[in-house]
């Protein structure tokens, strides 16, 4: 059974990540600070607590587990607090995905799949995207995601390091065993706020923007459900065992 680290595995998308590895046949050990995960979705594997941005913690995590891949979720990632705060963004995800490829480099772990966002492209020239639009952030959340893809391209020609980028757009839904789910305090995202409001523990939601190439004026979103962006998440890995590539993940409805 191949040990698969995964950062920010207590988190929504990489806890479902978590159980897609154990049910392919891999270990999944996370590696989370708890900041915004939750111990509870820990289920299909060790918890190794620690900061990215801690060299000695990510050396315990490499030294105990020697992992054969990682799968990097852990990042800060709401657009509106990366352009109140941007250092505290360049700081986690930027320095931290830094001294997590250095580990990757010492330990020789050779293996990398990258939870990277469409936000790396901004405000898209054409629809729909495809993944050689061209890569114009316009929030520093955004422009984290693609200084990460930079680095691990380099590391990939300095230390031999595969990769795999996935750039996908809006996660929604739950384990369809129940056993996983989304959960922010305070909450941000616009379906469970829809589901608040009916449910009545909300009073109404607020919609953003008015001013849309749409019939009424608010924008268009994209989803992808969770589970299979978890299995997407596993195939990459499998792809990083012969080829570095970068895609591009939207839609994708479940049969």
């Amino acid at each position: 059974m191949k040990t698969i680290l995964v950062t920010g595995g207590a988190g929504f998308v990489g806890s479902h990540a978590c159980k897609a590895l154990s049910r392919a046949g891999y270990l999944p050990v996370t590696f989370d600070n708890l900041e915004r995960g939750h111990e509870r979705a820990v289920k299909w594997g060790p918890l190794q607590q620690g900061d990215l941005r801690n060299e000695q913690d990510l050396q315990r995590a490499f030294k105990a587990h020697r992992p054969w891949a990682v799968m990097h979720f852990a990042a800060y990632a709401y657009v509106g607090e990366s352009t109140a705060e941007p250092a505290k963004y360049y700081d986690n995800n930027i320095g931290g995905t830094a001294k997590l490829i250095q580990a990757c480099a010492t330990f020789e772990c050779k293996n990398v799949v990258f939870s990277s966002s469409c936000a790396t492209y901004g405000v898209p020239e054409r629809l729909p995207l495809n993944e050689d639009a061209a890569q114009n952030p316009v929030s520093p959340y955004g422009y984290t995601k693609l200084v990460v893809e930079r680095m691990l391209k380099d590391a990939e020609s300095a230390h031999g390091i595969r990769h795999v980028a996935l750039r996908y757009f809006n996660a929604a839904g739950a384990d369809p065993d129940g056993e996983l789910g989304e959960l922010h305090q305070p909450e941000t995202q616009l379906i469970p706020l829809v589901l608040f409001a009916a449910m009545g523990r909300e009073r109404s939601i607020k919609i953003f923007g008015h001013d849309y190439p749409t019939p009424d004026g608010t924008c268009v979103r994209d989803y992808v459900h969770v589970s299979d962006l978890a299995d997407a998440h596993v195939w990459a890995r499998r792809a990083t065992h012969s080829i570095s590539a970068t895609a591009a993940a939207s839609r994708s409805p479940r049969s």
